[in-house]
C-alpha cells in the first residue's frame, strides 16, 4: 500500500510531468512562431526608397550597418559618405537605394513599426479574452525588444534605440502633411488603430481610444528616453517601467483589472 508520503510524492511528480508537457509545448510554440517570422516579408511604403534594399546583398548592408552607425553617433553626425566608408562602397551607390538620410530613417521607423505589429498580431493571435489581449498590446509596445529570429540582420534593440532618440525627428518637419499623403506613415497609423480596436473591444464606451492609444505609444518612447538620460523626471526605471505605467493607466482609464484571472 502507498503511504501518505508516497501519494504526495506521486501527486508531486505528475504535477512536475504536466509542468514539463506544458513548457515544451510552449517551446513547440515559440519555435513555430519563430519559423513564421522567419518567412515574413515586411513591407514598408515604396515611396521611402528609390530601390528595395531587401532585394540586394548591398540593400541590407545599407540597412545593417545604418542603424549601428546612427546608434553609435546620432542622426545629425551619420552621413552617406561614412555609410559608404562603413560598408566598403561609394557613397552614390547608396543614393541607388535612398534619396537622402531623412527618407533612410523614415524607412527605418516604418521597419520597426512594422515588425511591432507583426509581432503583436502573432502574440494576440489565440488570446480570446480581451482585456489579456489588451495586456499584451501594452507589454509588447513599452517594453524594451529583444533581438528574435526572423529574416533580417537588423539589430532591433539597436533600431528601438533609434526610435527612441530619433523617431520624433521623422515627423517634426515642415513635409510632414505631404509625406503622411504620400503613406511614409502609414506603419505607424496601422500600428495604433489596431491597439485602438483592442480598446473598443475592452469597452465600447470609452471616448478617447485614440488619445490613449496615440499617447502610450509616444510616451513610452518618451518614458524610456527619460529614464536612460532624465532619471530624475520618471519614475521609470530598473524596479518600475513604462509597461507598469501603462498598464496602470489603463486600468484606471478603462476601469479594468489586468491581475484579474
Amino acid at each position: 500500500m502507498l503511504t501518505n508520503f508516497n501519494k504526495s510524492l506521486l501527486n508531486y511528480l505528475c504535477q512536475f510531468a504536466k509542468l514539463i508537457v506544458l513548457l515544451l509545448y510552449l517551446q513547440s510554440i515559440i519555435a513555430y512562431m519563430q519559423q513564421l517570422l522567419s518567412a515574413v516579408k515586411i513591407n514598408v511604403s515604396e515611396g521611402l526608397y528609390l530601390k528595395d534594399p531587401d532585394t540586394s546583398d548591398l540593400g541590407r548592408q545599407i540597412l545593417t550597418k545604418s542603424v549601428v552607425l546612427i546608434d553609435e553617433l546620432g542622426f545629425e553626425m551619420f552621413t552617406f559618405k561614412k555609410l559608404g566608408q562603413e560598408i566598403g562602397s561609394n557613397e552614390s551607390s547608396i543614393y541607388r537605394y535612398f534619396e537622402n538620410k531623412h527618407k533612410l530613417l523614415l524607412y527605418l521607423t516604418a521597419y520597426y513599426w512594422t515588425v511591432l505589429e507583426y509581432r503583436l498580431v502573432f502574440a494576440t493571435h489565440n488570446i480570446e479574452n480581451s482585456i489579456k489581449k489588451l495586456e499584451k498590446a501594452i507589454e509588447i509596445l513599452t517594453e524594451l525588444p529583444v533581438n528574435f529570429t526572423y529574416n533580417s540582420t537588423i539589430d532591433q534593440v539597436l533600431l528601438r534605440n533609434i526610435v527612441i532618440s530619433e523617431f520624433s525627428k521623422s515627423y517634426h518637419n515642415k513635409s510632414v502633411d505631404s509625406e503622411n499623403n504620400e503613406g511614409y506613415y502609414a506603419a505607424y497609423k496601422k500600428l495604433i488603430l489596431r491597439v485602438v480596436e483592442l480598446v473598443i473591444e475592452v469597452d465600447k464606451s470609452y471616448m478617447f481610444p485614440k488619445c490613449l492609444v496615440s499617447d502610450m505609444l509616444a510616451g513610452a518612447l518618451h518614458q524610456h528616453f527619460l529614464s536612460g538620460h532624465f532619471k530624475s523626471l520618471t519614475e521609470c526605471g530598473t524596479s518600475l517601467t513604462p509597461t507598469d505605467f501603462y498598464k496602470n493607466l489603463f486600468s484606471k482609464q478603462l476601469n479594468i483589472d489586468f491581475n484579474d484571472k
